[in-house]
């Protein structure tokens, strides 16, 4: 009998703007081997805190610096494919992030793309049924935008 791969955790940014008409808007990038659309994601940092390696992966793959909040907003799960074709069951911890600035040159930029997106919009192109719901509630739920409001004004 085949045993299942325990779940691993992974940390996640969800960086946030709001554009000229005040309007929340969502950064998202492209993955590196499929091309799809995800969150600044990767693995706990030895040393950091959690939302601190959310940070520094936002700031890797999309070039976004801003202020980070130590309380996650949610998780979600997905099945995270290796290079020998087997999955790995990832549990992500998503920390809000308000962004002050997109650099022009990052770590990554060679290897991704990066967009902004109304979160609705986020939500229709993720594939992670648990991070689109989290998406779709920062548009349908005020207060769920009010805890990320609250973060803008300490930005």
């Amino acid at each position: 009998m085949k045993t299942r791969p325990r779940l691993v955790k992974q940390i996640a940014a969800l960086p946030v703007r709001w554009d000229k008409t005040g309007k929340l808007r969502v950064l998202m990038v492209t993955s590196r081997e499929r091309g799809r659309w995800v969150m600044p994601k990767g693995w706990h940092m030895d040393g950091k805190k959690p939302w601190r390696a959310a940070e520094i992966e936002a700031l890797e793959e999309a070039g976004a610096t801003g202020f980070i909040s130590k309380r996650a907003i949610g998780t979600y799960r997905y099945d995270k494919r290796l290079d020998d074709g087997t999955r790995l069951p990832c549990e992500v911890t998503l920390y809000p992030m308000v962004v002050s600035r997109l650099k022009r040159r990052w770590k990554e930029r060679a290897e991704r793309k990066r967009h902004w997106f109304a979160p609705k919009k986020a939500a229709r192109l993720v594939e992670e049924k648990q991070l689109a719901k989290l998406l779709k509630e920062l548009a349908d739920k005020p207060e769920r935008q009010a805890a990320i409001e609250k973060l803008r004004k300490a930005a």
